[in-house]
Parts: C-alpha cells; sequence; structure tokens
C-alpha cells in the first residue's frame, strides 16, 4: 500500500511538474506565431481554468464540503492570480521559454524566501550564500536585454512570479485546496470582464483558431487541471521536497522549447539557470540539512 502510495506521489507530481512547464510553452508558442494577442490569451486561460475547476469540484463531490468550509477562496488570492496571468502572457511576447520559466519560478521562489525573512526567520550563512548566487544570475541574465523589448518582458515576468509567490503563501493554509482553488479562478471573473472590455475598447484582439485552442489547453489542462493535480501530489511531497521539484520546470520548459517553438538554448541562459537554481537549491536543501544534522 505504501509502495502503490510512493508511485502515485510520483505520478501526480511528473503531470504536475509537466503541465506547469507545458504552460510556458503552450504561451510561448501561441504567441510567437501570432495566433492571439496576451490579453485574449490570458481571458481564455482564466475562463477555461473556471470551467475545468468547476467540473472537478462538482465531480469529486466538493460542492456540499466546500458549502460548510468558512473559507471559500480569497480575494487577494484572485488578485494575485490575475497578475500572474496577466504578466505572464505579456512577458512571453519578448522572451523565450526556457528564460520566462527560469525568471518565473526563480522570482516565486525568491519572493517566498524574502517574505519568511521579513517574518522573522533567520537565514544561515549557507541560506544567504545561495541567495545571492540566485540574485546573481537574475542579474547576470538581465545584463544584455537592458534598454530592450526583453527588458519589458523581464519585468514582467518578474511581477508575476512575484504574484505566484504570494498566491502559493496565500494558499499555504489551505484545508481544501481543490475549492479554494476553484473559488480563487472564480473569483477573478470581475478583473476578467473589466480586462475584456478593455480590449475592446482599444480593438486590440486577434484572434485563430489554433491560438484560441493553446490558450484553452493552457487554462484547462495546463493550469486547471494542473493545479489540481499539483496539490494531490503534495500530500505525499514534504516541503523540500515539493520546493526542490520545482526547479525542474524551467529545465522541462527550456527543452520543450526548443522541440516545439525553434527556441535556442543560449551559454548566458545555461550559466544563469545554474546560478539561479544553484542558488535556491542552496537556500532549500542547506537549512534542511544543517538542521538535521545537528539533532
Amino acid at each position: 500500500m505504501k509502495f502503490g502510495s510512493h508511485v502515485s506521489t510520483l505520478m501526480y507530481t511528473a503531470f504536475a511538474l509537466l503541465a506547469f512547464a507545458g504552460n510556458s510553452v503552450l504561451c510561448r508558442l501561441a504567441l510567437g506565431e501570432g495566433s492571439i494577442d496576451a490579453g485574449s490569451f490570458t481571458l481564455i486561460r482564466l475562463l477555461s481554468g473556471i470551467g475545468v475547476l468547476l467540473l472537478l469540484w462538482y465531480l469529486t463531490g466538493q460542492r456540499g464540503k466546500a458549502a460548510t468550509q468558512e473559507n471559500r477562496g480569497s480575494w487577494m488570492a484572485a488578485v494575485m492570480l490575475f497578475i500572474y496571468a496577466l504578466g505572464f502572457s505579456y512577458a512571453y511576447i519578448s522572451l523565450d521559454t526556457g528564460t520566462g520559466a527560469l525568471i518565473l519560478f526563480g522570482a516565486v521562489q525568491i519572493t517566498m524566501i524574502l517574505v519568511s525573512l521579513f517574518r522573522g526567520t533567520r537565514l544561515l550563512p549557507v541560506e544567504w550564500l545561495g541567495l545571492l548566487l540566485a540574485f546573481s544570475g537574475f542579474v547576470y541574465l538581465l545584463k544584455p536585454v537592458l534598454n530592450t523589448p526583453s527588458l519589458w518582458g523581464f519585468i514582467l515576468m518578474t511581477a508575476a512570479g512575484i504574484a505566484w509567490g504570494f498566491y502559493t503563501l496565500i494558499g499555504r493554509g489551505s484545508v481544501n485546496p481543490l475549492a479554494d482553488t476553484h473559488f480563487n479562478f472564480l473569483k477573478t471573473l470581475p478583473l476578467v470582464v473589466i480586462a475584456l472590455l478593455a480590449l475592446l475598447l482599444l480593438g486590440d484582439i486577434s484572434l485563430t483558431r489554433q491560438g484560441v485552442w493553446l490558450a484553452m489547453l493552457s487554462g484547462g489542462v495546463a493550469s486547471g487541471i494542473g493545479y489540481a493535480v499539483w496539490y494531490r501530489a503534495l500530500r505525499g511531497l514534504s516541503a523540500v521536497q515539493a520546493a526542490v521539484l520545482q526547479l525542474l520546470v524551467p529545465v522541462i520548459a527550456a527543452v520543450g522549447g526548443v522541440l516545439f517553438t525553434d527556441d535556442v538554448i543560449t551559454l548566458r541562459l545555461t550559466v544563469a539557470a545554474l546560478l539561479v537554481l544553484g542558488g535556491i537549491l542552496m537556500v532549500v536543501v542547506g537549512r534542511y540539512y544543517l538542521l538535521s544534522i545537528r539533532r
């Protein structure tokens, strides 16, 4: 039974990580080929996520259980989710798949580390060194794109990563992750409507059948089902394991970018990835290892 539980956790984790990387590939594929504009991609992605999560919520019998809960998601989480999705889409207009994923998940981890520091957590020397390496990687990655369109992509993806970091922190105490995720997506609807009206007024809408399908796949499968499966995987993972495993996403996304979007993995991206991911790995694993050997 225990072996079966480990196997299911492994399968859920693998699917979730592929889904996270898939979001980057799908978005880059849609926007890189001009199949859809970034705003429409974001709105269709969120609406598809709402639909799939609503279906999962009903099919898994969560409706009655969630109705008795005091907390049905969070408006702040919904705002963070919307900022993440919007920044994510517009950033990929000028960023390669692997670069975008590295910035996103690096910003997520650094945000969570800095929040912990702000809340009074004292960092060990190895954690400070890891944090310094991670920031050095960001600076190294950013240096050649100053005063170019890619700088805005970097800024937007960093904002998306910060928003996703706060979204993750808000949801850490969730009693019913699927229900909370469902309601968080649902509460983005007012923002979706406002954004849709803005797009209509500006006339900045470009849609093709391929672009719409890619956005629906990103929202319904990679986001909706992917997030639900990830929460299920977390039941069998420690916090350290979950954090470390997410560091695989930029690597998977970079490979997917080469295979599906004709991206090129440059030496600068490779070095930056080693600095950022290696630094974060030191922060995540350093404390866990040092505290374990002191016991």
